[in-house]
């Protein structure tokens, strides 16, 4: 076969004609696969942007600790634990009566005092302080602290969590704002 011979002559196509190219059909399919891709973006920003702002927010968002009063002085004897309670500085309205959160205060002392959050170190529950024993007591799975927040015994990892205290003409005041854990020790600005 010569490619110069008249009857292998090229036909034109027919889409040469209209200049255009023809558009593509789409299938179902191709439209329920980008409906598809679409609705899982959507999921994947839902899902990533309340992490990245957990994530980002410690960047961001310092809580700065305020001086909270819990009495005078001598409303604590020496040698003794007492439960006491202050309200939250950054309370709400709706907060109501959980506004007012408790703490053990160990005056040693003088103006020598420890004042540790209720909650154990385990998983938060209450501890309650035993006079007979000098013993902090956790209900929940029985984690034992010593009087000066030391770790005695069972589950909980380490000691009870302390507030940062002064004691300013004869009244005992905490840095309040957040609950002291490991993950606000020494991470907030004190005012």
């Amino acid at each position: 076969m010569n490619p110069s011979s008249p009857s292998e002559e090229t036909k034109p196509c027919a889409c040469e004609g209209s200049g255009a190219p023809e558009p593509a059909k789409k299938s179902r399919r191709d439209f329920l696969f980008h409906i598809g891709m679409g609705l899982n973006v959507l999921a994947g920003a839902l899902i990533s942007v309340p992490i990245l702002g957990y994530l980002l927010g410690v960047l961001v968002n310092k809580t700065p600790l305020k001086p909270v009063s819990l009495g005078k002085v001598e409303n604590f004897p020496e040698g003794t634990t007492r439960l006491a309670s202050y309200e939250n500085p950054y309370h709400r309205d709706v907060d109501g009566p959980t506004a007012h959160i408790p703490c053990w205060v160990r005056r040693i002392q003088g103006n020598d005092f420890q004042v540790f959050a209720i909650n154990c170190t385990h998983l938060g529950c209450p501890v309650r302080w035993f006079e007979e024993a000098k013993l902090f007591m956790c209900p929940c799975h029985g984690g034992a602290f010593y009087q000066d927040g030391r770790h005695a015994s069972g589950p909980p990892p380490r000691g009870l969590y302390t507030y940062e205290i002064q004691v300013i003409n004869g009244e005992l005041f905490i840095m309040a704002g957040i609950l002291p854990t490991l993950a606000s020790e020494g991470h907030h600005d004190k005012v």
